[in-house]
Protein backbone atom coordinates (compact mmCIF):
# COMPACT_ATOMS: atom_id res chain seq x y z
CA UNK A 1 0.00 0.00 0.00
CA UNK A 2 1.32 3.29 -1.14
CA UNK A 3 2.03 5.89 1.13
CA UNK A 4 -0.53 7.98 -0.24
CA UNK A 5 -3.45 5.45 0.21
CA UNK A 6 -2.08 4.50 3.72
CA UNK A 7 -2.97 8.17 4.82
CA UNK A 8 -6.65 8.11 3.32
CA UNK A 9 -7.08 4.48 4.94
CA UNK A 10 -6.20 5.84 8.47
CA UNK A 11 -8.06 8.92 8.42
CA UNK A 12 -11.02 6.78 7.06
CA UNK A 13 -10.49 4.01 10.02
CA UNK A 14 -10.09 7.41 12.45
CA UNK A 15 -13.64 8.63 10.54
CA UNK A 16 -15.14 5.53 11.86
CA UNK A 17 -14.14 4.71 15.63
CA UNK A 18 -15.05 8.56 16.21
CA UNK A 19 -18.45 7.78 14.24
CA UNK A 20 -18.84 4.47 16.62
CA UNK A 21 -17.97 6.57 19.60
CA UNK A 22 -20.57 9.13 18.73
CA UNK A 23 -23.00 6.61 17.96
CA UNK A 24 -22.72 4.81 21.14
CA UNK A 25 -22.81 7.85 23.29
CA UNK A 26 -26.25 9.03 21.48
CA UNK A 27 -27.36 5.87 22.36
CA UNK A 28 -26.37 6.10 25.66
CA UNK A 29 -28.03 9.15 26.31
CA UNK A 30 -31.46 7.80 24.78
CA UNK A 31 -31.42 5.18 26.83
CA UNK A 32 -30.68 6.97 29.77
CA UNK A 33 -33.24 9.86 29.48
CA UNK A 34 -36.03 6.66 29.01
CA UNK A 35 -34.99 5.26 31.96
CA UNK A 36 -34.95 8.35 33.72
CA UNK A 37 -31.46 9.31 34.19
CA UNK A 38 -30.35 12.49 33.38
CA UNK A 39 -27.29 13.65 31.65
CA UNK A 40 -25.73 15.44 34.52
CA UNK A 41 -26.93 17.24 37.90
CA UNK A 42 -27.94 20.75 35.82
CA UNK A 43 -30.33 18.38 33.62
CA UNK A 44 -32.75 16.43 36.02
CA UNK A 45 -36.86 17.04 35.89
CA UNK A 46 -37.77 16.77 39.70
CA UNK A 47 -41.80 15.71 40.20
CA UNK A 48 -43.10 18.88 41.31
CA UNK A 49 -45.00 20.52 44.49
CA UNK A 50 -48.91 19.21 44.10
CA UNK A 51 -48.05 15.93 42.07
CA UNK A 52 -48.92 12.32 43.33
CA UNK A 53 -46.19 11.08 44.54
CA UNK A 54 -44.56 7.71 43.02
CA UNK A 55 -43.94 4.30 44.59
CA UNK A 56 -40.52 3.02 44.67
CA UNK A 57 -38.79 0.02 46.49
CA UNK A 58 -35.50 0.80 48.16
CA UNK A 59 -33.50 -1.86 50.46
CA UNK A 60 -32.98 -1.82 54.71
CA UNK A 61 -29.72 -2.15 56.17
CA UNK A 62 -30.15 -5.63 56.60
CA UNK A 63 -31.25 -5.97 52.80
CA UNK A 64 -34.55 -6.20 53.25
CA UNK A 65 -36.96 -4.70 50.57
CA UNK A 66 -38.63 -1.31 51.86
CA UNK A 67 -41.61 -0.55 49.64
CA UNK A 68 -42.73 3.10 49.80
CA UNK A 69 -46.42 3.53 49.03
CA UNK A 70 -47.52 6.88 49.25
CA UNK A 71 -51.30 5.64 48.76
CA UNK A 72 -51.04 3.84 52.33
CA UNK A 73 -49.21 6.62 54.46
CA UNK A 74 -50.02 6.50 57.90
CA UNK A 75 -48.38 9.71 58.67
CA UNK A 76 -47.05 12.11 56.47
CA UNK A 77 -43.27 11.66 55.15
CA UNK A 78 -40.34 13.46 54.90
CA UNK A 79 -37.72 12.15 52.18
CA UNK A 80 -34.04 13.27 52.05
CA UNK A 81 -31.89 11.87 49.44
CA UNK A 82 -28.16 11.93 49.72
CA UNK A 83 -25.25 10.57 47.61
CA UNK A 84 -23.91 8.45 50.10
CA UNK A 85 -21.21 8.36 53.32
CA UNK A 86 -18.45 9.17 51.08
CA UNK A 87 -19.71 13.01 50.35
CA UNK A 88 -19.03 15.60 53.40
CA UNK A 89 -21.87 17.71 52.32
CA UNK A 90 -23.65 15.01 53.01
CA UNK A 91 -22.22 13.82 56.14
CA UNK A 92 -22.56 17.34 57.50
CA UNK A 93 -26.00 17.30 56.54
CA UNK A 94 -27.35 14.52 58.60
CA UNK A 95 -25.35 15.55 61.95
CA UNK A 96 -27.26 19.06 61.39
CA UNK A 97 -29.95 17.36 61.43
CA UNK A 98 -30.11 15.15 64.54
CA UNK A 99 -32.16 17.89 66.48
CA UNK A 100 -34.84 18.52 63.82
CA UNK A 101 -35.15 14.34 63.28
CA UNK A 102 -36.43 14.13 66.73
CA UNK A 103 -38.60 16.64 66.90
CA UNK A 104 -40.55 16.09 63.38
CA UNK A 105 -40.73 12.28 64.59
CA UNK A 106 -42.29 13.51 67.87
CA UNK A 107 -45.06 15.52 65.62
CA UNK A 108 -45.83 12.11 63.56
CA UNK A 109 -44.01 12.73 61.32
CA UNK A 110 -42.23 9.68 59.54
CA UNK A 111 -38.52 10.88 58.18
CA UNK A 112 -36.43 8.61 55.54
CA UNK A 113 -33.45 8.97 54.46
CA UNK A 114 -32.56 7.77 50.90
CA UNK A 115 -28.38 7.20 50.04
CA UNK A 116 -27.12 5.45 47.00
CA UNK A 117 -24.41 3.10 49.52
CA UNK A 118 -25.29 -0.85 49.14
CA UNK A 119 -27.55 -1.97 52.17
CA UNK A 120 -24.47 -2.85 54.43
CA UNK A 121 -23.14 0.57 54.21
CA UNK A 122 -26.03 2.79 55.11
CA UNK A 123 -24.53 3.52 58.10
CA UNK A 124 -20.50 2.42 58.73
CA UNK A 125 -19.57 4.88 55.61
CA UNK A 126 -20.48 7.51 57.53
CA UNK A 127 -17.87 9.07 59.10
CA UNK A 128 -17.41 8.78 63.04
CA UNK A 129 -18.50 11.96 63.97
CA UNK A 130 -22.11 11.73 61.81
CA UNK A 131 -22.57 8.11 63.06
CA UNK A 132 -21.66 9.58 66.75
CA UNK A 133 -24.43 12.47 65.59
CA UNK A 134 -27.20 10.43 65.20
CA UNK A 135 -26.59 7.32 67.25
CA UNK A 136 -29.59 6.18 68.90
CA UNK A 137 -32.17 9.01 67.17
CA UNK A 138 -33.98 6.60 64.68
CA UNK A 139 -32.12 7.57 61.78
CA UNK A 140 -34.12 5.47 58.62
CA UNK A 141 -31.72 4.73 55.95
CA UNK A 142 -32.80 3.16 53.19
CA UNK A 143 -30.14 2.18 50.09
CA UNK A 144 -31.35 3.26 46.53
CA UNK A 145 -28.47 1.52 44.96
CA UNK A 146 -31.07 0.38 42.50
CA UNK A 147 -31.71 3.63 41.70
CA UNK A 148 -35.33 2.87 41.27
CA UNK A 149 -36.11 5.92 43.99
CA UNK A 150 -33.94 8.30 42.43
CA UNK A 151 -35.51 7.32 39.03
CA UNK A 152 -38.88 7.83 40.27
CA UNK A 153 -38.12 11.11 41.80
CA UNK A 154 -36.49 12.85 38.86
CA UNK A 155 -33.12 13.26 40.22
CA UNK A 156 -30.61 10.69 38.83
CA UNK A 157 -28.26 12.06 36.85
CA UNK A 158 -25.14 10.20 35.01
CA UNK A 159 -21.70 10.93 36.93
CA UNK A 160 -18.96 8.34 35.59
CA UNK A 161 -16.36 11.58 36.88
CA UNK A 162 -17.01 10.99 40.73
CA UNK A 163 -17.26 7.35 40.54
CA UNK A 164 -13.88 6.93 38.55
CA UNK A 165 -12.63 9.46 41.08
CA UNK A 166 -13.62 7.67 43.82
CA UNK A 167 -11.93 4.27 42.26
CA UNK A 168 -8.76 5.91 41.92
CA UNK A 169 -8.68 6.20 45.53
CA UNK A 170 -9.69 2.87 46.76
CA UNK A 171 -12.80 3.87 47.88
CA UNK A 172 -15.13 1.28 48.44
CA UNK A 173 -18.47 1.73 46.62
CA UNK A 174 -18.95 -1.86 45.41
CA UNK A 175 -22.87 -2.47 45.00
CA UNK A 176 -23.75 1.41 44.82
CA UNK A 177 -25.36 3.03 42.18
CA UNK A 178 -21.81 4.95 40.90
CA UNK A 179 -20.76 1.25 40.76
CA UNK A 180 -23.61 -0.71 39.60
CA UNK A 181 -25.32 1.88 37.45
CA UNK A 182 -22.70 5.58 37.36
CA UNK A 183 -25.50 7.17 38.54
CA UNK A 184 -26.03 9.70 41.67
CA UNK A 185 -28.85 11.39 42.98
CA UNK A 186 -29.05 15.05 43.22
CA UNK A 187 -29.73 15.85 47.28
CA UNK A 188 -32.99 16.28 47.88
CA UNK A 189 -36.22 16.75 50.15
CA UNK A 190 -39.43 16.47 50.19
CA UNK A 191 -42.36 16.07 51.83
CA UNK A 192 -45.39 13.99 51.38
CA UNK A 193 -49.30 14.55 53.17
CA UNK A 194 -51.04 11.95 53.74
CA UNK A 195 -53.13 12.49 50.06
CA UNK A 196 -49.63 10.97 48.56
CA UNK A 197 -49.54 14.35 47.54
CA UNK A 198 -45.90 16.46 47.62
CA UNK A 199 -46.56 19.59 50.20
CA UNK A 200 -42.97 20.76 49.49
CA UNK A 201 -39.52 20.20 47.64
CA UNK A 202 -36.28 21.24 47.67
CA UNK A 203 -33.86 20.85 44.88
CA UNK A 204 -31.75 24.22 44.32
CA UNK A 205 -30.06 24.83 42.02
CA UNK A 206 -26.99 25.01 44.99
CA UNK A 207 -26.85 21.24 45.36
CA UNK A 208 -27.21 20.71 41.60
CA UNK A 209 -24.00 22.88 41.65
CA UNK A 210 -22.52 20.87 44.56
CA UNK A 211 -23.15 17.60 42.69
CA UNK A 212 -20.94 18.59 40.03
CA UNK A 213 -18.11 20.61 41.76
CA UNK A 214 -14.63 18.42 41.98
CA UNK A 215 -13.78 19.95 45.43
CA UNK A 216 -17.10 18.21 47.18
CA UNK A 217 -16.38 14.80 45.90
CA UNK A 218 -13.92 13.87 48.54
CA UNK A 219 -13.32 13.83 52.08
Amino acid sequence: MKTGQKLVYSVFVIELIYTFIASHAARVAAADLAAGIAASAEDIHPVKTGDMAPGFTVRTVDDEPFVFDPQHLDAPVVLITFRGGWCPYCNMHLSELHTVVPELQQKGIDVYFLSGDRPDQLYTSLKLETQEAIDGLGYKIFSDANIEAARALGIAFRDDKTMNFLEQKGRDIEGSSMRNFGVLPVPAVYIIDKSAKWFFRLSSRITRYACRRTTCVPR
